[in-house]
């Protein structure tokens, strides 16, 4: 590929699936909805109306400790949840999404100036979070109008877009405009240091396009890292550049 800067340079970012603790009513810590896809009769309410209670509870399918939890499953599209009653993991798929506009609401810190450019990772807006107020960050998260509504299943493998299961650091979303799903790509890694910081490597790496995302456009990998806080780590310091090769077959191969 030719990369975004004619060099052959595309971005890579990190994705992964979260573990929310969450329980069947509202109880005690757990206050924040987490919804169903509510049936599309005109336009559907931004974040912060959904926040104000816009939706019926009806739509309403558990409540978590964090509303900044919920936001990164909705960044994620996907998330297994805990109800912390021993029975197994439930995993909330993507349903659909409000069709509002996306907006980074890490660009948004940068802007405002709360977090410089070159630090900027998931962990930056979670670290971020802790140290505000339940409105400071509801305020910020509302600058994202774009929602998103899952769908329960029993415990199941990730899947991503192309209905094929997702493998940690092998599995990739990409913009399927460039890249058709399923292709196998080859691709030039970056390799980071355990703070999250490019170590000045690279590492060969076969992976296969099975997912897209709503903010994976153009020379933009996004690499599945895994499930788990562990994987959720991963995936929020990865914002680093390297190269790709799409892997073609031969003609008359099979």
């Amino acid at each position: 590929m030719e990369g975004t800067d004619n060099y052959g340079n595309v971005q890579f970012t990190g994705y992964y699936t979260p573990v929310v603790q969450a329980r069947h009513t509202r109880q005690g810590a757990f206050q924040y909805p987490i919804y169903s896809m509510p049936p599309k009769r005109g336009r559907l309410p931004s974040r912060a109306q959904i926040y104000a209670g816009a939706l019926s509870d009806k739509y309403i399918l558990a409540y978590s400790n964090s509303l900044m939890d919920n936001f990164i499953m909705d960044v994620q599209g996907s998330g297994y949840i805990d109800f912390g009653d021993g029975s197994p993991l439930n995993f909330f798929s993507y349903a659909g999404k409000n069709g509002w506009p996306y907006r980074s609401i890490g660009k948004v810190l940068i802007d405002r100036g709360e977090v410089k450019k070159e630090d900027m990772s998931m962990q930056a807006i979670r670290e971020w979070g802790e140290k505000h107020s339940e409105a400071e960050v509801r305020e910020l998260l509302e600058q994202n109008p774009s929602f998103v509504f899952f769908k329960p299943q029993s415990f199941a493998p990730v899947k991503g877009a192309s209905a094929v299961p997702l493998i940690g650091r092998a599995s990739v979303a990409s913009d399927r405009s460039i890249i058709p799903p399923g292709t196998t790509l080859l691709a030039e890694v970056p390799l980071l240091d355990n703070n999250g910081k490019f170590s000045g490597q690279y590492e060969l790496r076969l992976m296969v396009a099975l997912d897209v995302g709503g903010a994976i456009k153009g020379q933009h990998f996004d690499i599945y890292q895994g499930i788990g806080p562990d994987a959720g780590h991963r995936a929020g310091w990865y914002n680093h550049y390297g190269r790709v090769l799409g892997v073609k077959k031969r003609a008359g191969r099979r």
